[in-house]
């Protein structure tokens, strides 16, 4: 690719960057890699010329590890990139993707794991996930999310208030300017089950149907009584970027871990279920009566 093509390509990927620095170091890691590979140049020369192995390579073209700048630049000139404009443009997004993001200051309160799912979903365009126990995270109340967090005393007291914060802030990326899709769709369980109290659900359910109205945001409720729409194991998100180096992405959260699965084979299965469970949910209609409801009844 020539040095001006490669230099809009980098513009672009400073556009779509809002996750701060864990998809930066994606964008970088995978401009890199097709800078590498357009020289025709092995990972283990790579690793040679920086000083380092091949191993260090793939986690710095995976986004798993921070940049140095000297190696930036010495890789950029090993590819043969002699624009002053593309090569100072790498370095910056390099530079950048080591600059802690704003839920970094949570670091102390959330996992790494976790933290780095919160820079995903902040840069996805579209969000789709299956909660088959409680209401979505992003459409959480704070009296709700406190409620959750607090369950079955996993977390320490003093953390509890920094990770409702943590995800109140979070689901201001439902209302910014160009806000990404969202589509969540939610088993009837979660609606039923009681967290806090009954007028902390009430408010929680409401909110739902608020929510709902906006232009962005599904919300589609899977009834008891639909089995067809039944899914094996359970509650996953779906990650989809605009930017082509960033492939979709399936976030499985565990009790103290995650998964990310990025294969393929991985990712279209389950958009393979995610999309049965839409067609076998209700309505986004029927699912905002079926909301209100479950709210009145209580």
């Amino acid at each position: 690719m020539a040095d001006g093509q490669e230099g809009d390509s980098l513009r672009a990927v400073q556009a779509e960057a809002r996750g701060g620095s864990t998809v930066l170091r994606l964008l970088v890691g995978a401009q890199l890699r097709r800078l590498r590979e357009a020289s025709g140049i092995t990972r283990e020369a790579a690793g040679y010329a920086i000083r380092a192995s091949e191993a260090k390579i793939s986690r710095l073209e995976a986004g798993r590890v921070g940049f140095k700048r000297r190696d930036v630049a010495d890789l950029l000139a090993m590819y043969g990139v002699t624009d002053e404009s593309t090569r100072d443009s790498v370095v910056r997004l390099a530079e950048q993707a080591n600059e802690p993001a704003w839920w970094h200051r949570y670091n102390d309160t959330v996992p790494g794991w976790f933290s780095t799912f919160v820079g995903l979903e902040q840069a996805a365009a579209i969000i789709r996930c299956y909660e088959a126990q409680y209401v979505p995270g992003l459409l959480q109340t704070e009296a709700y999310a406190n409620a959750v967090i607090d369950l079955g005393r996993l977390v320490r007291v003093d953390q509890v208030s920094q990770r409702v914060e943590l995800r109140m802030h979070r689901k201001e990326l439902l209302s910014m300017p160009n806000p990404p899709d969202y589509w969540a769709v939610i088993d009837e369980s979660a609606l039923r089950r009681i967290m806090g109290s009954r007028e902390i659900m009430r408010d929680q359910l409401d909110h739902m149907v608020e929510a709902s109205k906006r232009p962005n945001i599904t919300v589609q409720v899977v009834p008891f009584d639909r089995s067809d729409a039944a899914v094996l194991g359970g509650s996953f998100t779906l990650l989809r970027f605009t930017e082509p180096d960033l492939p979709d992405i399936v976030y499985i959260e565990q009790i103290n871990s995650a998964l990310y699965l990025n294969r393929s084979e991985d990712v279209d299965l389950y958009l393979k279920i995610v999309d049965r469970l839409a067609a076998g949910a209700l309505t986004p209609a029927r699912s905002s009566e079926m909301i209100a409801s479950v709210r009145d009844a209580l």
